[in-house]
């Protein structure tokens, strides 16, 4: 069964890298197949297997022999990961395990764009938390994750003003109400913890190498993201005492 779910992980990974493409280039999902973004001419089914076509094609397309994207086959493996994980965590919860790869999917999508664009688009935001407060209405901790929400967002929405949106940016804030609301009041220092440290070791090396200057302006969002999949994969193994030798 999981076996199955890592398979669905690369062909939502492929629909992911495709979405991740088109969507800030407002190009429509809906819009025919999947082109070769050099020589515009569409790709063949068998030329688009997940992770499976890169390898056989040597990381080219087979027209123009220009190089594809190392994108597509990290965001195709990268989704059959946390859909192996999603499905060890919730193969007993059915409800619970599409909420996680809705959840999957929306992420590592946000995380592409914002960290390809700088950019996080409210649509998949919105979508998200719509799916999240469905799930809570029909649950006894509504208000205390809703609550939890609304905390991390007024957290990152403080800084937002006192940097005057130079160290977080609004989208990040909404990023947060979603985060939140999964996570729960007890997650939500941890959550902050390991993605503030993330974020702060990745800029730290950027600046240390010159890929990046002092005050260049970093996106944030890929590394809550990150923050969020630390949390719940520290969580699913059990090792939650592992965060009082790190705070403490």
């Amino acid at each position: 069964m999981i076996f199955f779910f890592t398979l669905l992980g690369l062909i939502f990974g492929s629909f992911i890298g495709a979405l991740t493409y088109r969507l800030p280039k407002r190009i429509s999902i809906k819009k025919g197949r999947s082109f070769c973004p050099w020589c515009k001419l569409n790709i063949a089914w068998h030329d688009n297997i997940p992770l499976i076509s890169y390898l056989l094609l040597g990381g080219k397309c087979r027209n123009c022999k220009r190089k594809i994207s190392v994108r597509y086959p990290i965001i195709e493996a990268l989704t059959a990961i946390l859909f192996t994980l999603a499905a060890y965590a919730y193969q007993n919860n059915f409800v619970l395990l599409v909420l996680s790869l809705l959840t999957i999917c929306l992420l590592v999508s946000i995380f592409v764009i914002d960290f390809e664009h700088q950019l996080i688009p409210d649509e998949l935001v919105f979508v998200g938390l719509a799916a999240v407060l469905l799930y809570l209405l029909s649950s006894s901790f509504f208000y205390q994750n809703l609550l939890a929400g609304l905390s991390a967002s007024l957290f990152l929405l403080f800084i937002h003003f006192a940097t005057l949106g130079r160290g977080m940016g609004l989208g990040d804030v909404k990023l947060v109400l979603f985060l939140g609301a999964i996570l729960g009041m007890s997650n939500l220092v941890y959550f902050f913890f390991a993605s503030f440290l993330t974020g702060g070791v990745v800029a730290f090396i950027l600046i240390l190498t010159r890929k990046a200057k002092l005050k260049q302006k970093i996106a944030f969002g890929p590394f809550l993201i990150i923050g969020f999949f630390i949390v719940c994969i520290v969580n699913l193994l059990g090792l939650g005492s592992l965060w009082s030798k790190f705070l403490l």
